[in-house]
Order: structure tokens, then sequence, then C-alpha cells
């Protein structure tokens, strides 16, 4: 809108893209959003986009409104369907990571991993006082089928004696002999973080007497903390001024504490791995 271009927004994803639920936004449409967790346009799986049919349809409706770009929002599935849509109509599209599990490839966020880790780390504080009263072992187990980022990122955090994630192999009966040596000298109590690509929370009472809580989708919304607020400002406007350029196939993300922009094909088919760094620490700090 700054730089004088008509803004539509597409209700509920691609669903809508295939529905023509598509609606042109005015400054007023985007005011007193920033502090409102989730997407106030909505957000919807469509298996009738993933069809070329469906993407064929999806593009007219696009194209009868004169739309000239996409700024697609989401992770990799979101980002996979604007590659396959961009291949096959040529729409310009630009990709922002949308996603709490931080897993897309060539940047070290993505918009909302922050809150959903505050999210986290302060059930973990909640938890870690119900554990010390009644000396038990608690489990939470967090979001994360396919990436072990949010509960690595947490359980540091919030200081977690064991993190499992679905990047490292372990032993379940492995650390419960640990946890045993550990209240033998004295350990009151113990908290375990797990992703739910490593392991149900709930296999670990097989092997020792615990508590299993479930964060669940409490982790997906929440009021943006103050980095996703700025960074997901910036990193529309980056969007926005890519298109506006004539730029295309590429996703903007920080990395290093810089906005960096990736191509949207290696960011979809590239798998992102964990870093070494907060890996070794997890171990270090047991």
């Amino acid at each position: 809108l700054y730089e004088g271009v008509d803004v539509y927004g597409v209700h509920n994803g691609y669903s809508g893209m295939v529905h023509d639920d598509i609606e042109q936004l005015t400054s007023r449409s985007v005011s007193d959003l920033i502090q409102r967790g989730g997407t106030f346009l909505g957000t919807a799986r469509s298996k009738t986009f993933m069809t070329p049919e469906g993407r064929k349809t999806a593009y007219e409706n696009l194209r009868k409104r004169n739309i000239e770009g996409l700024v697609i929002i989401g992770g990799d599935g979101s980002l996979t369907g604007g590659s396959l849509l961009s291949k096959e109509t040529g729409m310009p599209i630009v990709g922002l990571p949308g996603t709490i599990d931080n897993d897309v490839w060539g940047m070290d966020y993505t918009i909302g991993c922050d809150t959903a880790c505050n999210t986290i780390v302060d059930a973990i504080n909640k938890l870690r006082d119900t554990a010390s009263a009644h000396r038990r072992i608690i489990v939470l187990e967090v979001m994360g089928r396919g990436s072990g980022w949010l509960a690595l990122v947490s359980g540091i955090s919030g200081g977690a004696e064991y993190i499992l994630v679905p990047e490292e192999k372990f032993d379940l009966a492995e650390i419960v002999n640990d946890l045993t040596k550990a209240y033998e000298h004295g350990k009151r109590y113990i908290l375990i973080v797990v992703a739910e690509g490593a392991a149900k929370g709930q296999d670990v009472c097989d092997y020792i007497e615990t508590r299993v809580s479930v964060l669940g989708h409490i982790q997906r919304g929440g009021s943006p903390t103050v980095i996703d607020r700025v960074r997901a400002s910036q990193l529309g406007e980056q969007a926005a001024l890519a298109l506006i350029s004539g730029l295309s196939g590429i996703v903007f993300g920080y990395h290093k504490g810089h906005v960096v922009s990736v191509n949207l094909y290696d960011a979809v088919n590239n798998k992102k791995a964990l870093d070494p760094e907060y890996l070794h620490l997890a171990k270090v700090l047991f």
C-alpha cells in the first residue's frame, strides 16, 4: 500500500484461491493486528490445489483481478504449492517462512518460532514448580514431527534434563538408567522435553513412572513476541518490494541476524539440520 499498489488477501490459503475467496485489502484491513496471533485471513489445506486442474483454477481467479504476484507465507507445504503454481503458470512468487517448527532450509529463523518457543518455556517453568514439589519425573511433549528445533531450544532455555529430538538417536532404557543415577546423587526432580516426531511422551512411561503433559495447539497461538513482530514486519516489506521490482522464486528469512533471500526451489527441496552447537550445549548442560 505504501508503494501505491493494490493489495489483495486470499482467505483460507490455497482453498480460498481455488474457491475465489479473495478480498482487496486497505490499511484498515490490517490495523489492530500486530498484537494478535494466528492469521486473520485464515489457513486451510486444499487437495484440489495440489492437482494441475486446481492450480489452473486458482491462477484464473488471480488473473481476473489483475493480480500480478503472490506472497506465500507458510512452511514446506505452502512454499511447495507456490513453487508449483509459479512453474506451471509463470505467476511471480515470493515466499515468507511462517512455521513454528523453524525448519525452512537456508535460514535460522521462521515467523512464529520465537513466540512458540516462549510459550513452551513458560509451560516448562510451571511444570518445574509441580515437579519440584512432588519430586516427580515430568515429560513435556511439544510439536515437531520432522524437526526438533522447538524441543531443543525451549528445552535448553527451560533447563530440561533431557531433550529428545527426531534428528538424534537415543535409547530410552539408557536414559532411564541415567535418570536413576541422578536421583541417587540427590536430584529432586527431572524434566524431559520430547519432540512429537522423536517419541510420544507416554513412551517414557513404559520404562519409569512419569507424568506426561502434551502441550498441543496452544503452541500455535498467543500474542507474538517482540522478535516475531519486528522480523515479520521486515520480511513482509522485503517480500513486497521484491515483487514490485520484478523478482520471483525466492524466500526471505533471517540468517545470523540479517535478512537473506534463498532460492525457493532450494528452500523446499533441502532438509534443514539442527544447529550442532545447540545439540552439544544440550548435552553439556545435563
